[in-house]
């Protein structure tokens, strides 16, 4: 009776341990995402929202997750006239950049994590790509803290606007391609 007690105790004790991952939700509140974009003759730097997110939790580790991107909260925080700031924000809101009337949302969705380098699917404009970045991922009492810096191509996910790749006589109006984006989420 002993052994078949140890036993049960063992094997209740394995199947605990391949427990289901936990999902805690995005503190939308306390999670930012600022983003940096420049050009051949300046730069510009904002802000812009997280909608909802959830992150997938096994023990200390963090397994998984995903989080939406809230395109109609963009801000630019380096333009201080504000008719020129609406302009700046009408502009990369539009057609030519991330057509946010059509596509509200942006979102990300993990695959995998290894160590400290995280790959997931990347949803722009109805377009999704596979990224990896490094990223500092901290799981305390079931608790999250992640941040990264994520660097994007936007020509990517059909924003061509001002780059180089598709019109080569653009000279200093050229926009750099990539932007980068650093997200920092904090589950509740």
């Amino acid at each position: 009776m002993k052994k078949v007690s140890l036993i049960l105790t063992a094997l209740v004790m394995s199947i605990a341990s391949f427990a289901a991952p936990k999902a805690v939700k995005v503190n939308t509140a306390a999670s930012s995402i600022a983003w940096y974009a420049e050009k051949v003759t300046g730069k510009h730097n904002g802000t812009v929202g997280i909608s909802a997110g959830a992150l997938n939790v096994n023990g200390n580790k963090l397994v998984g997750g995903n989080f939406t991107i809230d395109l109609k909260t963009i801000k630019a925080l380096d333009i201080t006239d504000p008719g020129y700031n609406q302009k700046f924000i009408g502009h990369i809101t539009s057609g030519d950049f991330f057509e946010v009337e059509k596509f509200p949302s942006a979102s990300f969705v993990i695959t995998k994590i290894a160590g400290s380098q995280v790959t997931g699917n990347l949803t722009i404009k109805g377009i999704t790509k596979s990224i990896s970045f490094p990223a500092e991922i901290s799981v305390k009492g079931g608790k999250v803290a992640a941040k990264a810096t994520i660097t994007i191509d936007r020509t990517d996910y059909n924003i061509q606007y001002g780059s180089k790749k598709f019109f080569d006589s653009i000279g200093d109006k050229a926009i750099m391609d990539d932007f980068k984006l650093v997200v920092s989420l904090i589950s509740e």
